[in-house]
């Protein structure tokens, strides 16, 4: 039985649906922090001691401004090309 899911094992689609859910969510949660930590980290190394000087506000609104368009537009294609890459395909033929 799959760990998310082991407290829904009745017939109740319902619940069976909520935690398909719950298991998404999880798992885009996951795909999106492989994406953001190593790019997060790699924007400090590079520009953090640059960018000490600015306040605060102004620090996360260029790391903000520069990462969302990266994650979104580069980050999170490639981590789902690389899923596809790996993962078994679903043959319904």
């Amino acid at each position: 039985m799959n760990y998310f899911c082991h407290k829904y094992n009745d017939s109740s689609t319902n619940k069976k649906e909520a935690c398909m859910k719950t298991k998404a969510k999880l798992i885009a949660s996951l795909r999106i922090w492989v994406v953001i930590y190593p790019s997060i980290t790699l924007f400090l190394y590079l520009f953090g001691e640059k960018l000490s000087v600015l306040p605060l506000y102004q620090r996360t609104l260029l790391l903000t401004l520069s990462l969302v368009p990266w994650v979104v537009f580069i980050g999170m294609p490639v981590v789902d090309s690389i899923i596809r890459l790996i993962s078994p395909q679903n043959d319904k033929s």
